[in-house]
């Protein structure tokens, strides 16, 4: 019950994606999945992976780019992806290395538990999948945006702008949410980009991503090149080709939009309803979101072009996927995230490549601690044991993930303990929850709040979350969940991590 009203929210949400793409690529757009069109990696098993990670990207803005439904058709696509915490650095931190934020130890985007700073001090630099992958041969490039609180310029004691280790190519910014005006660390040297067309920083980054796929396939090596764009996050500066698309388009208004959910905590029934005004506010926020990304759709078209042009698209995996996703007006919450909401966790990963079915959707919980043992294991690697996370290798194959794949997955928020220099920081009224742990099951969402408040949404009937019915479990169910939640949010390593996932905490 519970996958057949996901799979019709999700149909819901992409309905109009069919005719969107026959317009803007004149073919297709049925819906209708290509064959696979997967061959034996001519690295061995060393193909190449390209990895685009958005920033903000919600599941309600995948229809309008074109290029991504393609990849879906052409793929498979993971429709019960999760991040660990919707909130850009914890986020971005468990990708990067595997581990959930309790131990990577960034929790916020600044502050002591938080951010670059905490990252680095907590030695999470040396866990990341590109050093390992470098020292197997790969040639590596990251391009776009890093750790909030990253600057272009750091040296970390070095005589020098500091360059991670394990990258051959690092195109860098710092804050490049405007798209303009901003620094780029270029492989240890601080280059200054203006407010010109040329100077739209994800055109940059996809001009830099074809010129690396150029000199790896020169090179003649296995490559993994993330781009991690900063579009479409506030303020969504589209490009200027794309400033007047999309005329009229408004945000959607699904069932829980204005609607505060029955026996909210106190954090969330302080929310008044939304003025006229805000969502007015809402409808044009939207609308940018849906033209900015349409560069983004465009870097990906680009980068398909450029490896057929030099034979390697049969050998490469191309991955799409964001650090978290994004509400508007659902449950009365202003624009913005950092809630359990599935709005706020269950975000797009799309793959295409060598042995990945066409047109297939992978129901299977996965999680974005699961990107840095993929990458690994896609490189021939054996995922490292100190990851919490799982190779997501055999289910993007085809594959069911065995009778013990995980049962649930863990989401860890901490309230920031402060708003300065936080791009990401709540405004008043908009929603701002406690510092909170989660587990989201198949078909269950439950949420433990510090100040001792929980929630727990039967999601499988009730698909938008409206209905808190914390209040009427019984009692063996509420230990169960409590339970299935301490053991993960105490895992270490993949195996006690996998132990703590395997129960059915839902029931």
């Amino acid at each position: 019950m519970g996958r057949q009203n996901r799979a019709r929210r999700a149909a819901l949400l992409l309905g109009a994606a069919g005719l969107l793409l026959a317009s803007c690529t004149g073919g297709g757009g049925d819906g209708s999945p290509d064959e696979p069109t997967g061959k034996p990696s001519a690295h061995g098993d060393k193909p190449n992976i390209v990895y685009v990670l958005t920033d903000d990207l919600s599941w309600n803005l995948v229809k309008y780019m074109p290029h991504v439904q393609k990849m879906r058709q052409n793929g498979t696509t993971f429709t019960d992806f999760y991040v660990t915490d919707s909130l850009c650095c914890p986020s971005r931190s468990s990708i990067l290395t595997g581990e959930y934020p309790h131990n990577t130890g960034v929790f916020t985007n600044t502050g002591d538990d938080g951010g670059y700073g905490a990252f680095m001090k907590n030695g999470d630099e040396d866990k990341c999948f590109g050093p390992a992958l470098q020292k197997a041969g790969y040639r590596t490039g990251f391009m776009g945006k890093y750790l909030n609180g990253y600057q272009p310029g750091d040296t970390q004691g070095t005589s020098k702008p500091y360059v991670p280790p394990g990258w051959d190519e690092w195109d860098v910014a710092g804050s490049g949410y405007a798209e303009y005006n901003y620094n780029l660390n270029e492989n240890g040297k601080v280059a200054h980009y203006r407010h010109r067309p040329q100077d739209y920083l994800t055109d940059v980054v996809s001009h830099k991503a074809t010129s690396f796929v150029d000199a790896a396939a020169d090179a003649k090596k296995p490559f993994m090149l993330e781009l991690a764009t900063f579009a479409p996050h506030g303020p969504s500066t589209p490009a200027p080709r794309d400033v007047k698309s999309f005329p009229g388009v408004k945000a959607p208004r699904e069932a829980s939009f204005d609607k505060s959910p029955q026996d909210a905590p106190a954090w969330q029934r302080e929310l008044s309803p939304l003025a006229p005004k805000e969502k007015k506010e809402i409808n044009r926020k939207f609308a940018l979101r849906v033209r900015s990304v349409q560069a983004v759709d465009r870097m990906i078209g680009h980068l398909e072009d450029e490896l057929k042009a030099k034979g390697l698209a049969d050998d490469t995996y191309l991955v799409f996927n964001s650090d978290n996703g994004f509400h508007m007006g659902e449950h009365r919450l202003r624009p913005g995230k950092q809630t359990a909401f599935d709005t706020d966790i269950n975000v797009p990963l799309v793959v295409t490549g060598p042995g990945v079915p066409a047109g297939k959707q992978v129901s299977q919980l996965a999680e974005n601690v699961d990107m840095n043992p993929t990458f690994q294991d896609l490189a021939g690697l054996d995922p490292p044991a100190s990851a919490d996370g799982t190779s997501l290798t055999g289910l993007m194959r085809g594959g069911d993930g065995g009778a013990d794949w995980r049962k649930a997955v863990l989401v860890e928020h901490h309230h920031a303990a402060s708003k300065k220099g936080d791009p990401d920081a709540a405004p008043k009224n908009a929603g701002d929850p406690p510092s909170y742990e989660a587990l989201r099951t198949k078909d269950a969402l439950y949420v433990e709040y510090a100040d001792g408040e929980r929630e727990y949404y039967e999601t499988g009937s009730d698909t938008y979350e409206m209905y808190n019915r914390w209040s009427g479990l019984p009692a063996d169910d509420r230990a169960r969940l409590h339970d299935t939640l301490t053991a993960l949010k105490d895992c270490k390593g993949a195996d006690e991590c996998r132990k703590a996932a395997a129960t059915d905490a839902s029931g």
